[in-house]
């Protein structure tokens, strides 16, 4: 439940995702929005990108009524988990909370989310508090917890309400959610960072097998561009990079500066337009090689000589840490420092 633009489709889709793959349910996403264009058609590709069935009923413009068809549907087709996609408004009135209620009242969910966008600020307060007055709500969820928003809303809607909040969107990615946790989002709202939240983001795109793959290569000196994009392929996995970068303690005056996935592309486009051999063996990429590469990739050969020696600098830091020499790579970053 929540108001129109809040986030509500997309964090059912998401939520579907989440329990999906990490509690091993069988969802099914109900789509009870029979107001909003192409609410039902967004619900249905998020069904389809999460491979989760969608149950919509065009033409019928009752959305109780669907709701209580969906139970019928639901125990027909074995799904043990029901999520159902409520209308919005642009702002609160009798018509939405009469039919949120009768819903409800149809359906008897076991839980009640109340989805938030965080950037609404106060706003968001007073409308916790309406919706919480009808459907005395189970949980909040705060959307579009990412790039500049800190989430300041959190602690006075759980003030005013007295309900946890239960998850954050961070992402348009369907699997840009997270659970809450009060400490890292006090951390987050102090610039201190998150680093459990950043070690989880990593262990979920954590492959053990490449890594020892990697490793290897490594140790015999054979480290090149292909692996280098698997490690640029493995960071963006890990969702918004501004918010990630955001979780290092001390990184958190880095939400005014314009970086984002985007900024690989560069990289990414200079490595696509080398020979396998030149990815491979970096080394014999002579000054030819380089004005090749960068007209294949439409960039100056500058940032074809700045991306080799990142690349130089990068590899000796992995033969340095693998080697246990953390007090030349200490000395070495200071030298970047400078």
């Amino acid at each position: 439940s929540g108001l129109q633009g809040s986030g509500k489709t997309t964090f059912g889709g998401k939520l579907a995702n989440y329990l999906k793959k990490r509690k091993g349910k069988n969802p099914l996403l109900v789509a009870c929005d029979v107001y909003r264009p192409a609410a039902i058609d967004q619900l249905k590709l998020l069904g389809d990108r999460i491979n989760v069935d969608v149950y919509a009923e065009e033409g019928n413009k009752d959305p109780v009524n669907i709701a209580k068809n969906s139970l019928k549907y639901a125990k027909e087709k074995k799904k043990n988990l029901i999520i159902i996609d409520t209308a919005g408004r642009l702002a609160i009135d009798d018509v939405l909370m009469n039919e949120i209620g009768n819903i409800k009242n149809a359906t008897s969910p076991s839980e009640i989310l109340f989805v938030v966008d965080s950037m609404t600020g106060q706003d968001a307060v007073n409308t916790a508090k309406a919706f919480n007055d009808v459907l005395n709500f189970d949980g909040v969820v705060l959307t579009k917890l990412d790039g500049d928003t800190r989430g300041g809303a959190a602690l006075t809607i759980k003030s005013v309400v007295n309900k946890p909040i239960k998850f954050i969107g961070n992402g348009e990615k369907l699997d840009a959610l997270d659970i809450f946790y009060p400490e890292r989002m006090a951390d987050r709202i102090l610039g201190m960072g998150d680093v459990v939240s950043l070690v989880e983001k990593a262990q979920d795109v954590y492959d053990e097998k490449k890594a020892r793959e990697l490793s290897k290569k490594i140790a015999k000196n054979k480290f090149g561009f292909d692996d280098f994009l698997n490690q640029i392929n493995q960071i963006k996995k890990m969702g918004n990079l501004k918010d990630t970068v955001s979780m290092i303690p001390g990184m958190s005056q880095m939400k005014d500066v314009n970086i984002d996935n985007d900024s690989f592309k560069h990289i990414e486009a200079l490595i696509q337009s080398m020979t396998p051999k030149e990815r491979t063996n970096p080394k014999i990429i002579d000054h030819n090689r380089k004005k090749r590469i960068a007209k294949g990739a439409g960039r100056d050969v500058q940032e074809i000589n700045a991306l080799l020696k990142q690349f130089e600098q990068m590899s000796k830091m992995m033969k340095m840490v693998q080697s246990g020499g953390a007090s030349k790579l200490m000395g070495m970053m200071q030298n970047f420092k400078q």
